[in-house]
């Protein structure tokens, strides 16, 4: 490669994702937005008929357009300009058998959150991608924004002294009525056991919220007290989680997880108090982070001014023009560019600053422990 070129684009599939669905579409425009992904090849869907249409529509070959993950997998390490990474954005059952697939064959792994359905399936999967030294990596998206990775740098920095609590929400409201009865496919697989695992709100969502903050403090999980709740008659699957979390080293905090929160669109929240002051992030606000000492002015930091290094990576527009969802996930998709480009040219990959394996992993302790607890009527319990 010359010098100062940039590196060649990453050869890239993609397993689900197809017409129709949501989560597909924005991975894809994250991880064009810096172009360094060129999408070859897809399993996007398991009807044979939809995939195919779904792979003209992104301009994927015809022999390389399947309807079954693992004969995409094979026949992509068989070939000499085989993909070296593939993102999953199947429903959650699907993402340990279709990770493990791509893993076995050396194929890097970009998957949606949970990792898996199952904290021994997440494990198992971390173990695979240390094995053959491959990159596992989990798209908790949130941390993608420019002011979150700001405030991860002040927290982490002391600028509020020693945490002492964190609070953290995500709440929505569009499953306040029964959604999942009248063929609505998002609710339908979320509400489903079968495909969504054995959690509902607390593995969709709360696992964003506990995410974030842990990503912002470096805290870990100590213990969890949960209360999670049904509200929509006929419901197989939890809508409703309030948890109490104890941290590591002495903090304390909470997190709210809703899905029935009627007249809330995606109302994600964090704030952390500190010894010396808190700040708090509004995701309905992602430009902005509030700064409050304990003996000073309150201020709100907007993003284009004096930011830390790791803020101003993320930063792609000058201030006053917004940036939100797409930048943040395509800061991830950057992330594991520079990590996989590293591992193809047998350099050191950069410290992984998005989230990976281990951060899944910690989602699936964190959500068994919610549902033990809740089970034991909100007994405390440690994550194992």
């Amino acid at each position: 490669m010359d010098e100062g070129a940039p590196p060649r684009r990453i050869r890239w599939g993609m397993v689900g994702g197809g017409r129709g669905a949501f989560i597909g579409e924005v991975h894809r425009r994250a991880a064009r937005l810096d172009d360094g992904y060129e999408l070859l090849a897809g399993a996007l869907s398991s009807d044979p008929e939809r995939a195919r249409l779904s792979a003209q529509d992104c301009r994927i070959a015809p022999e390389r357009a399947h309807a079954d993950y693992a004969a995409m997998a094979r026949a992509e390490a068989a070939r000499p300009d085989g993909i070296e990474a593939v993102s999953i954005v199947t429903p959650n059952h699907r993402h340990h058998a279709v990770a493990k697939a791509f893993l076995e064959q050396g194929i890097h792994v970009i998957c949606d959150k949970p990792l898996a359905t199952s904290l021994a399936d997440a494990r198992d999967l971390v173990a695979l991608a240390r094995a053959r030294n491959l990159l596992l990596g989990v798209t908790y998206n949130y941390s993608g924004y420019p002011m979150v990775r700001h405030a991860r740098d002040l927290v982490r920095g002391g600028a509020i002294g020693r945490v002492r609590m964190v609070q953290a929400e995500f709440v929505l409201g569009w499953l306040s009525t029964a959604l999942e009865a009248e063929g609505a496919k998002q609710a339908e697989w979320r509400t489903d056991p079968a495909q969504a695992g054995p959690s509902g709100v607390v593995g969709d969502v709360g696992t964003h919220a506990f995410h974030l903050a842990q990503f912002v403090t470096g805290l870990e999980l100590e213990a969890v007290s949960a209360d999670i709740a049904t509200f929509v008659p006929g419901r197989r699957l939890e809508d409703n989680a309030t948890m109490m979390l104890r941290w590591r080293g002495g903090a304390r905090g909470a997190i709210w997880a809703s899905m029935v929160a009627a007249g809330e669109t995606v109302g994600l929240r964090l704030r952390v108090y500190g010894e010396t002051g808190h700040i708090a992030w509004d995701q309905s606000y992602p430009d902005d982070l509030q700064v409050r000492p304990l003996n000073g002015e309150a201020h709100v930091l907007a993003r284009g001014g004096k930011l830390s290094p790791a803020a101003k990576a993320a930063t792609r527009l000058v201030a006053g023009l917004p940036e939100g969802f797409f930048e943040a996930f395509a800061n991830l998709y950057r992330d594991y560019a520079s990590i996989i480009t590293a591992l193809r040219e047998g350099t050191p990959p950069p410290e992984p600053i998005a989230p990976t394996g281990e951060d899944g992993v910690a989602g699936l302790a964190f959500v068994e422990a919610v549902l033990n607890s809740a089970r034991r009527d909100g007994a405390w319990v440690r994550p194992t």
